[in-house]
């Protein structure tokens, strides 16, 4: 279960913290992950795009976390990745079902569960969960960032020569602008490049600081809002990649460390 601190901190009804809610939905869900994982065939796969990919186990995934959150949260409005949105009050969760669904389709055990609450414009709870490696990490706004009960906290390096950064290579019809120039700035500068496919185990990869920053263009929020909160409550630094605060509604991102924050904004602007 998830850290005490987190569950004193928002109650609701049947004595269920909010933090409680997202991690039995998402536990419960995983279940069907990992008994998927590895066997899903062609039949099962249909593509929304070149290179973007939706499995009959992300629809089955989403359902089973909107029943039960719904059980909680009846009156809150819903966006998902794969379901229209659902209108309700000034609660909004979002949920994208499997992120890094590239990854569970070729076998690959990163991927992630994804659900975050937002209320009057702020992300206050979110939970990413591995269920294939059984890492279940979750923050609530001031009450810290943790990884399967253990608190967590971004990394110390101070100079990006010493630093591993995250980034994801654009594919398919999603590169931008200078894209390759903002990749070799920053390797040749870093002590390593990584990608993991997924945005939403990237950024809780800087939250836990084995990576030291991230950054990435065009990405969707139910991919972020959980990440985000993560790495501000693990003590990181959030921004866009030019530098400005980054809000709800912007769909590119900076995340570091908080120390070496200003070396990558030089080396991507």
């Amino acid at each position: 279960m998830s850290s005490l601190v987190l569950k004193k901190k928002v109650e609701i009804s049947s004595n269920f913290s909010v933090i409680d809610v997202f991690e039995k939905a998402s536990r419960k869900a995983g279940k069907t992950i990992v008994s998927e994982f590895g066997k899903i065939k062609n039949f099962q796969i249909k593509s929304k795009d070149v290179g973007d990919f939706v499995t009959t186990v992300d629809i089955k995934v989403e359902k089973i976390i909107l029943e039960t959150l719904q059980q909680f949260f009846p009156n809150a409005s819903y966006i998902t990745e794969e379901s229209n949105e659902i209108k309700g009050d000034d609660e909004t969760i979002v949920i994208d079902p499997i992120d890094g669904t590239s990854n569970f389709i070729h076998g690959i055990p990163l991927v992630g569960i994804v659900i975050g609450r937002i209320y009057d414009g702020e992300i206050t709870h979110g939970v990413i969960f591995n269920p294939i490696l059984n890492e279940f990490y979750c923050a609530l706004k001031g009450g810290g960032a943790w990884c399967n009960n253990k608190k967590i906290m971004v990394s110390s390096r101070e100079n990006i020569k010493d630093c591993l950064i995250g980034n994801s290579i654009p594919h398919a019809n999603r590169g931008y602008k200078n894209y390759l120039r903002e990749i070799d700035n920053i390797a040749k500068n870093c002590s390593g490049l990584r990608s993991t496919g997924a945005a939403a185990i990237d950024l809780a990869y800087v939250a836990s600081g084995k990576t030291d920053a991230f950054w990435q263009r065009n990405l969707n929020l139910w991919d972020i809002c959980s990440g985000i909160l993560l790495v501000k409550e693990a003590g990181g630094k959030v921004t866009q990649p030019n530098g400005d605060k980054w809000e709800i509604e912007n769909s590119d991102i900076l995340v570091s460390n908080n120390f070496i924050h200003n070396q990558v904004l030089e080396k991507i602007k």
